[in-house]
């Protein structure tokens, strides 16, 4: 929704991912061997995914990245492409939502490999390894409640960001 009203590309790892699987690219190819055998893709991976799909003309104007970067490194890698593309970003967007919401809403998906442990081990991951991005950002990270409606939420997440273009 964020991405039709600003008028950019959604650039998803996981939709990179299934993208470079399906067209059974040397990169995906690559991925595919670490998800299946129950692995993290490797950065070196992710990164050269991303790289490509920042090189397409849609992201030109602009793009909003989801799921990447994940941790500290891949935001140093994220910066030295946007620094070779001469841009950069505007805003890093904080969805601000308590761990045991963060749970019911993806129990509720039904789907098999979300059980309430699987959720928290990756909620304790993303606090070890992701939360350290927000630092990294930190003078142009952008909160926002986003419990709610879809709509209220990135009626907000829109909002915040006309904050911090205008600012």
């Amino acid at each position: 929704m964020l991405c039709r009203e600003l008028g950019i590309p959604h650039i998803s790892t996981g939709d990179l991912f299934r993208a470079n699987i399906g067209e059974e690219t040397e990169l995906g190819q690559l991925a595919k061997q670490y998800l299946d055998s129950g692995e993290l893709v490797p950065d070196s991976v992710t990164n050269a995914m991303v790289e490509q799909r920042l090189s397409d003309a849609d992201a030109q104007g602009g793009f909003l990245l989801d799921g990447f970067p994940r941790n500290v490194a891949q935001a140093e890698v994220l910066g030295e492409l946007l620094l070779k593309a001469d841009t950069k970003l505007n805003a890093v967007l904080n969805f601000d939502v308590d761990e045991d919401v963060v749970v019911e809403r993806l129990l509720s998906r039904g789907r098999a490999d979300d059980t309430e442990d699987i959720i928290r081990r990756r909620q304790q991951i993303y606090r070890e390894e992701t939360a350290p991005v927000l630092n990294y950002y930190r003078d142009i990270v952008v909160t926002i409640d986003a419990v709610g409606e879809v709509g209220e939420v990135t009626d907000r997440a829109l909002k915040a960001l006309d904050v911090q273009r205008a600012g």
